[in-house]
């Protein structure tokens, strides 16, 4: 079984941001939109994404560190036997508080009396004791399955439901979370594999494709807008595109390229509920070889120092 640490290439005592840190350079790494022709690739990469729900997880790395869940997040055997004189160890019910004892001439009817609850001798009696706690070992619950999620980037900012298809070619729609971004996992809950004591469940991991002419910071949506020589010069009001789609904005008289202008709440929905901005930056487009604005600068100079805060 797959050590999730191993996977990551990660030491054991590794902190969540150096996790997290493996996990997103791998999965760049093996993304399958990078390894078409490699369809290992794909395979490593539902490895590491396993791996890092695993060690993510605070009570699953726990229990994976105590031995109580393999790599793949499934129960292990109750208990394990070992050399050396008979000994063994486990953990009763799948909790982290253990029991273990070796030989060397004690008498274990009161360990087991103690353990199982069977005064007087209970555990060497037929009807209880060791031969229940056996018996109580819970059913394995069959593997998690991950899947890759491609949402575009306006679904994204806008928190559109996605429909994504199960291995079984059963449909879903997904809703997503607010603060989602590339590398965020959601769980579907008992839509894995089927096994003995239930199904294990979906790890979905998002992909925020890249847009056009939008880009991301932090929970702000970015543009860059061309604008004309004469709306600079004059002001103007001019449509722009959002995630919501378009809206008029006022251009200020005598604006420069470089400017930047807010739209409130026409970015991402944070983690707490409240949406970014889109900050949309002025560039002004001077056509080339235009008679009529050569013209109108002919013999006209900006004797203005523009450069001066440049040093020059």
């Amino acid at each position: 079984m797959a050590d999730p640490y191993s996977t990551l290439g990660v030491a054991r005592g590794a902190s969540e941001a150096e996790i997290k840190s493996a996990y997103r350079k791998l999965a760049k790494e093996l993304h399958p939109d990078r390894n078409k022709d490699n369809p290992q690739a794909a395979e490593k990469f539902s490895s590491v994404t396993t791996a890092y729900d695993l060690l993510s997880d605070k009570d699953k790395r726990a229990r994976f560190d105590r031995g109580e869940i393999d790599g793949d997040g499934n129960p292990t055997a109750p208990f394990g036997f070992g050399g050396g004189g008979g000994g063994f160890r486990g953990h009763p019910g799948g909790q982290g508080g253990g029991f273990e004892f070796n030989g060397g001439g004690g008498d274990f009817g009161d360990i087991f009396e103690g353990l199982f609850g069977g005064g007087g001798g209970a555990g060497r009696r037929g009807g209880g004791g060791f031969g229940d706690f056996g018996r109580g070992a819970p059913p394995q619950k069959g593997a998690n399955v991950s899947y890759r999620l491609a949402v575009q980037f306006v679904d994204a900012a806008t928190l559109a439901p996605q429909r994504i298809t199960l291995q079984d070619g059963k449909t879903l729609d997904l809703k997503l979370s607010a603060g989602v971004e590339s590398g965020t996992q959601m769980r579907l809950s008992g839509k894995g594999q089927p096994g003995p004591g239930g199904a294990g469940d979906a790890i979905v991991t998002i992909e925020i494709k890249p847009h056009p002419f939008f880009t991301r910071d932090g929970d702000n949506v970015l543009l860059d807008l061309p604008i004309t020589l004469d709306e600079a010069v004059k002001g103007a009001k001019v449509k722009v595109p959002t995630v919501d789609g378009p809206v008029m904005l006022g251009v200020p008289a005598g604006a420069t390229s470089g400017k930047t202008l807010r739209l409130r709440g026409k970015g991402f929905t944070g983690k707490g509920g409240q949406r970014g901005d889109q900050l949309v930056t002025l560039l002004i487009d001077v056509p080339a070889d235009d008679p009529a604005i050569q013209a109108l600068v002919e013999g006209w100079q900006d004797s203005r120092a523009v450069r001066t805060h440049l040093g020059v």
